[in-house]
């Protein structure tokens, strides 16, 4: 893996009416003919996602979304899905033609912004072709402005230094697990190869950890579980932090000593992609769970799946054993969770790792709204295997939570 993965990228959405120029600006921005252009209103139909650097920000994505004021049944449909990108958005870019003003629509947009308490800024394209028919500024109070022409580059640095000034600096946790090993201390990560385990590399998540202790000077230790006992036999000392897969817990929490922390990679995703407290209070939900309950098992991508696949059959099947009966089991993937949410008892997610951080809190919120419990397949695995505990041990301030409200 030579590139940042998407869900590690500041993502930048852009907004506005058919035409307006937001293909063209992603081409200026990223110096490459990157998006489709055409003087025919409405060429951009679906949400386009382009990775590139904006430096000193690093990484991000750049979303072309569809015009906001699209025509028809399809045109309604286009722009829900412009609007759903929201959901994955740190900074928000509202393109605006000049030459057309500003109308209700982009009011609208900006409310909604605000709503969710995005950072925004308005970007006047199209500057080459003749001034602006009103005072932007005036109109979009709050909300800084900068000029641009797509086509000429002009004003394209001044609206780089407003992004850099504007992106939120919470877009992302500031580290996966590098705050809970000194510099120079060891960090054991257990990662079984077995059917599931991607041929010649390792998952996203372990990469990323790996990443992660490196950048804070950290030691790290990577075995498979049928090593770690041996391996923690013959250091000189305990590690200061042992990081399993979920897959493998019991083995990896018979074969730590007492008194060396321990958690695992799908805890350490739902602390750095979402929020870990309120995690924990939904595996306490499954208490409340009873046969008959409907539960929505969802995953934020697509995958190949195996023949004890973890969303489909192993959390299904200790959820059964939790609750000693039948429960009614819905899944999904993708970009969206099911419109019905407050139909569900129990929401499962996935670790997140290929979504943004942003986005994961959206789910989150979304659940909160439908008065829905959620927790993610880390936290769940450990409380249903009994150890739930244990592994929030290195969270002293989760854990304090726990022993409250159980």
């Amino acid at each position: 893996m030579h590139e940042t993965p998407r869900s590690g990228r500041l993502h930048i959405a852009l907004f506005g009416r058919r035409n307006a120029g937001k293909s063209s600006l992603i081409n200026a921005l990223t110096g490459q003919e990157l998006a489709i252009v055409s003087p025919v209103a409405g060429t951009t139909t679906d949400p386009v996602y382009k990775s590139m650097e904006i430096l000193p920000i690093g990484p991000v994505v750049l979303i072309d979304t569809a015009g906001l004021d699209d025509e028809g049944e399809l045109g309604a449909k286009r722009i829900a899905k412009s609007m759903a990108v929201l959901a994955k958005t740190d900074l928000a870019l509202l393109v605006i033609d000049p030459q057309q003003g500003i109308n209700q629509t982009e009011l609208e947009l900006v409310e909604a912004i605000r709503q969710k308490q995005l950072p925004v800024i308005g970007v006047i394209n199209k500057t080459d072709l003749g001034e602006a028919v009103s005072d932007f500024s005036r109109q979009l109070p709050g909300i800084p402005v900068v000029k641009v022409s797509a086509r000429t580059g002009r004003g394209l640095t001044e609206l780089k230094q407003a992004i850099v000034q504007l992106a939120p600096k919470d877009w992302t946790a500031p580290t996966i697990a590098g705050d809970l090993v000194p510099p120079g201390e060891l960090a054991l990560l257990v990662v079984p190869i077995d059917l599931a385990a991607p041929k010649g590399r390792l998952i996203l998540p372990q990469v990323q950890t790996i990443r992660d202790m490196l950048d804070h000077d950290c030691l790290t230790m990577v075995v498979k579980e049928r090593e770690l006992k041996v391996a923690l036999n013959k250091l000189q000392k305990p590690p200061a932090l042992v990081i399993t897969d979920s897959q493998v817990f019991l083995k990896v929490d018979a074969d730590t000593p007492p008194g060396v922390p321990m958690t695992s990679f799908s805890i350490l995703f739902a602390r750095y992609k979402g929020d870990l407290a309120t995690l924990v209070s939904g595996a306490l939900a499954v208490e409340d769970l009873e046969p008959g309950d409907k539960v929505l098992i969802a995953e934020a991508c697509t995958h190949h799946r195996v023949a004890d696949d973890i969303g489909t059959v192993k959390i299904p099947r200790w959820l059964r054993q939790s609750v000693g009966g039948e429960l009614d089991f819905h899944w999904s993937s993708g970009i969206e969770l099911p419109s019905d949410l407050e139909s569900y008892k129990l929401i499962v997610h996935c670790g997140a790792c290929m979504i943004n951080r942003r986005e994961m809190l959206s789910r989150m919120m979304a659940a909160g709204a439908a008065r829905v419990p959620i927790v993610n397949y880390g936290v769940l695995i450990a409380y249903v295997l009994g150890i739930l505990r244990r592994a929030l041990e290195p969270f002293p301030d989760v854990l304090a939570l726990l022993n409250e409200r159980s």
